[in-house]
């Protein structure tokens, strides 16, 4: 049986996400950024959650886990090397460890860069990426605790998984990201299509999350820093991939479109 999803906006912007494995009825939140909205979201399915899933320390993504923690008693999974800051941590994890949501078995991805312990959860066999504040949908994570080449480092390594993975991200900046990267890469078909999509998911009033590897990878321009293409747009011809991800971060943080 399929993997159930339920995505839960909190915050002005923010994800948590729901994963339940309807054979076990076991449920994983990835981050809580607040409790009402993840207990109500449970309340609502009749779901007990047994896991919360943490990609990295940041006070949007962790700060509702107390409150979630003393109502449900689930166990904390998050990033080692981000313990100190991850509140009612249980179990910390590392890269290649599994990580079991009943009979859903995913795998930790080490995807430093937006902070220096962020991971991401693969749970490949469901075609689910939780990417966090790493991989945004057209978009990626400033790198705050990082240099930008160590962020790129990460990046390439999501690419270079299933591209028909659903990529569930932390945030809804996906029509920010998507003029951004227009404005560098003016004639990709698929970010236009990806773009007039989103509108009318927004317009809506529906996330434009989740996105897929597939059209990450053809259009979110940090995707892309080794295309020669994208070098040469930017004034770069000839440049080290990691010097085009840097001045693509360094443009969209001070992009005003």
């Amino acid at each position: 049986m399929p993997a159930d999803i339920r995505l839960v906006p909190c915050l002005s912007d923010n994800y948590a996400v729901l994963l339940h494995d309807p054979v076990t009825d076991a449920t994983a939140v990835v981050d809580v950024p607040e409790p009402t909205p993840v207990l109500a979201a449970l309340e609502k399915e009749g779901w007990t959650l047994t896991h919360i899933l943490v990609t990295h320390h940041h006070a949007d993504h962790v700060q509702g886990i107390p409150a979630v923690k003393a109502l449900t008693g689930a166990t904390v999974v998050g990033p080692k090397a981000e313990a100190a800051g991850i509140p009612g941590l249980d179990v910390a994890v590392v890269d290649g460890d599994p990580v079991a949501v009943g009979s859903l078995i995913g795998r930790v991805l080490e995807t430093p860069g937006h902070t220096a312990g962020h991971v991401s959860y693969l749970f490949e066999a469901e075609d689910l990426l939780f990417s966090g504040d790493t991989l945004f949908t057209l978009g990626c994570g400033r790198p705050f605790e990082c240099d930008p080449p160590v962020l790129w480092a990460s990046l390439q390594r999501l690419r270079a998984l299933p591209q028909q993975l659903s990529v569930y991200s932390g945030h809804e900046y996906t029509l920010s990201n998507a003029r951004f990267a227009l404005s560098v890469d003016p004639d990709n078909a698929t970010l236009i299509r990806l773009l007039a999509e989103a509108e009318a998911k927004r317009a809506a009033g529906q996330p434009t999350i989740p996105s897929r590897l597939a059209d990450e990878c053809l259009a979110n321009p940090f995707l892309r820093a080794d295309d020669p293409a994208m070098a040469e747009r930017l004034g770069l011809t000839g440049a080290d991939s990691a010097a085009v991800f840097t001045e693509l971060r360094a443009l969209k943080s001070s992009f005003k479109g």
